[in-house]
């Protein structure tokens, strides 16, 4: 049966998780660590970190992690959470599958149209909500502890991530080394 919820719940997200990947976090955390309680939050938080570090869009790699980790949790042996993988990122991929098969010809038609050029101004906005989100539901106390239980993670956490934003904003860092140095950081300085 979790089979089948997987697959719904992502089928919805594929479908409307605009703004790529990172426009789906937001979703994808609401669904598997809030309404189904597949997931803790340190455990979403984990694969997105490694999501990001793995090769390939961080939608479909945290559908791929979330699938196996939400069969996985459900008490189901290695091979069966391999199928929850399989489930999730395909239900995830399905919708635009799908949508760009049906309006591919269309589109490349009616590209210029005013309607279609209002539709993709009006979505624009949404896009950064969705990014802004995904953001804000990242930043919690398993991210960053708080400054009464342990002052020296939170401290760090937060000049890791100022670090991170002004290296890749300002000074223009690949996201990648950025990755690496921030693991290597984390790694010295909080264990």
């Amino acid at each position: 049966m979790i089979y089948l919820y997987l697959f719904i719940t992502f089928f919805e997200i594929g479908l409307f998780g605009f703004g790529g990947g990172y426009g789906m976090l937001s979703l994808i955390q609401t669904e598997t660590v809030v309404h189904h309680h597949w997931l803790s939050t340190a455990e979403f938080t984990n694969i997105v970190a490694i999501s990001q570090m793995t090769p390939g869009p961080i939608g479909i790699n945290s559908a791929t992690y979330c699938g196996y980790t939400a069969v996985h949790n459900a008490g189901y042996n290695g091979a069966m959470a391999v199928l929850g993988s399989f489930t999730a990122t395909f239900a995830l991929v399905l919708p635009s599958l799908i949508l760009m098969i049906l309006i591919s010809k269309m589109f490349l038609k009616y590209m210029d149209t005013p309607v279609v050029q209002n539709i993709f101004t009006a979505l624009r906005p949404v896009v950064v909500g969705l990014l802004a989100a995904a953001t804000l539901l990242l930043m919690n106390k398993e991210n960053f502890s708080l400054p009464s239980v342990n002052p020296w993670q939170f401290w760090i956490s937060v000049a890791l991530f100022v670090a991170t934003f002004v290296g890749t904003k300002f000074v223009k860092i690949n996201p990648i080394k950025m990755i690496l140095f921030a693991a290597f950081a984390g790694l010295i300085l909080l264990y």
